[in-house]
């Protein structure tokens, strides 16, 4: 996707920083052809403004942020934060807080999940003559990103101790591939307790059990 504006202004470098500032961009960011130098005249007769097309092609990021905002807007949520910034693992994270955003996430995350997927489509779609980075968007409301994966680390030692403990395997709920990656990584800490996932698509599950170690022991 491009956006194409003709700028005017007395100079070329002034008509830049306009074309900047209408698309809201660097003006690294910007493609510019010069199709007029600026003419200062004599004594103000023959002056001639400069004229200058500016190109930019938009990001997939940009797009993704679009995409958020206008669901935002159609679900007529007033008052809310939409920002974007670069995110921790070579992903782009797109925030939104504020009153009624809880609106966003839905049981256990499933209505937040299902923007950040909608979000990555956008910002990933290809476009016939255009060359476009992938980028990975990661989407979260009020913190809640957060907040669950504390909560899922809190649920694994839960149910680790309750295996150790009862000698027998526990099958949890069924969870999404970033959720079962956090129960995952934080049962591999506890000694004992082995992590499996069984089931496909939507419904897998982790199944705890005590590992060999464990049961040599016992």
């Amino acid at each position: 996707m491009k956006k194409e504006l003709i700028v005017t202004a007395k100079t070329v470098e002034e008509a830049k920083e306009k074309a900047a500032a209408e698309l809201g961009v660097a003006i690294e960011e910007i493609e510019f052809a010069v199709l007029e130098e600026g003419k200062k005249g004599f004594f103000g007769l023959g002056a001639a403004d400069a004229k200058v097309s500016a190109t930019y092609t938009v990001k997939g990021a940009d797009i993704a942020l679009e995409f958020i905002r206008k669901v935002v807007a159609d679900m007529e949520l007033k008052d809310l934060t939409v920002e974007m910034k670069k995110g921790n693992n070579d992903d782009t994270l797109i925030t939104v807080d504020g009153e009624g955003a809880g609106l966003l996430i839905g049981h256990h995350g499933e209505t937040l999940d299902s923007l950040q997927y909608l979000a990555n489509l956008a910002a990933n779609k290809k476009v016939k003559g255009e060359k476009r980075e992938y980028v990975k968007i990661t989407l979260d409301v009020e913190g809640y990103r957060a907040k669950r994966e504390e909560a899922l680390r809190a649920l694994a030692r839960r149910m680790a101790a309750k295996v150790v403990k009862g000698k027998k395997s526990v099958m949890l709920e069924p969870m999404n591939p970033y959720e079962r990656r956090i129960i995952h990584s934080e049962v591999q800490g506890i000694a004992g307790v082995s992590t499996n996932s069984i089931g496909s698509e939507n419904n897998r599950r982790i199944v705890m059990f005590l590992d060999d170690t464990a049961e040599e022991e016992a």
